[in-house]
């Protein structure tokens, strides 16, 4: 039987169609990944094509001596945002609203290795990724344009990438996003009237029900949220509270590293290989102070495709309940 679930975050509805649980072979990937060289003369992101790629904002070395770099972010050729050249087109009355599209979008370029999977990435190396993009984060953020900034990831076909080699991006935008700012006032309602954090009491919750959470470190709750819109959604949330992304200390940031890797291969293993994005959801800047905030990341398999009733009615269906997802997820070794 299905059944109607609310996000207490955004106060919008899913549904939970149950019934589907029962056909497993939905989300198993039917086509093997294709298999890549390690290293390809016509990828930007491989050693020794770096001049096929813009200048690099930012190297980190790794523990391999024999390259030069291990995590390298350069800008991203195709900015969906950037140097504005002109003022923009004039708006032509009042429904009609522009800004030139100023802001920033890098890319992270991972790992040497062309073929490299997420799944394979060990904790250390996933650890230096984000660190790479937390510094990045920071740069972006002390711009004075800049309003919001969003770390992602796009792995796989359906979920939006356009280079095999793996790779996550960043955007500063001049402008808070409105379902951000929807996120925050009720963040910040909620705070107003229970004194308490939003997310900490929504991972309380979680843990005191437990059917959905995957496992725990000391540092973060992994779990699939009672309201996930798509199958095997997953939440990495920090057990203590934080507004933003960027206060990670190094010993969180190496927890994230190790309990991010052990998901993405949970992922891999109970859904065979999936496309995916993730993204870490953070305080906008300049409210990263504000005591409603608190930063966390989501991973998304892309193990179904939005239809005609997501897209007119914006109400999602998964099809795979948070709490089988979790069993699953459970199921398999990180």
């Amino acid at each position: 039987m299905s059944e109607l679930r609310r996000n207490p975050t955004t106060r919008e509805w899913v549904i939970i169609a149950a019934d589907r649980d029962l056909r497993p072979h939905d989300f198993v990937r039917q086509q093997p990944r294709s298999q890549e060289p390690e290293y390809s003369p016509s990828c930007p992101f491989c050693p020794g094509n770096e001049s096929q790629a813009p200048p690099a904002v930012l190297e980190l070395p790794g523990t391999r001596a024999s390259n030069r770099w291990q995590v390298r972010v350069v800008p991203n050729m195709y900015p969906a945002l950037g140097t504005a050249n002109s003022a923009g087109t004039p708006a032509k009355g009042p429904l009609f609203a522009s800004l030139p599209g100023t802001g920033a979008h890098e890319v992270v370029v991972e790992t040497p290795r062309h073929n490299e999977l997420p799944a394979e990435t060990t904790a250390q190396d996933l650890t230096l990724v984000l660190q790479a993009c937390q510094l990045r984060y920071s740069a972006l953020a002390a711009r004075p344009e800049t309003r919001y900034v969003l770390v992602f990831k796009n792995h796989g076909e359906a979920a939006g990438t356009s280079l095999r080699h793996s790779h996550s991006q960043i955007i500063a935008a001049p402008v808070l996003p409105e379902s951000e700012r929807r996120k925050g006032h009720i963040a910040a309602e909620h705070h107003r009237s229970s004194g308490s954090c939003l997310i900490c009491q929504l991972v309380r919750e979680e843990c005191r029900d437990a059917s959905r959470v995957v496992t725990q470190s000391d540092n973060y709750t992994v779990f699939c949220p009672f309201f996930a819109a798509r199958p095997a959604e997953t939440w990495i949330v920090p057990i203590g509270h934080q507004q933003s992304f960027a206060l990670v200390d190094e010993a969180a940031l190496e927890g994230l590293g190790s309990v991010l890797q052990q998901t993405l291969r949970r992922i891999d293993s109970a859904f065979s290989d999936p496309d995916f994005n993730y993204v870490v959801q953070s305080a906008p800047v300049g409210e990263e102070t504000l005591p409603h905030h608190h930063w966390y990341m989501r991973i998304i398999p892309r193990l179904t495709t939005p239809a005609g009733f997501e897209l007119g009615s914006e109400v999602y269906i998964n099809t795979l309940s948070p709490e089988s997802a979790a069993a699953r997820l459970r199921d398999v070794p990180p």
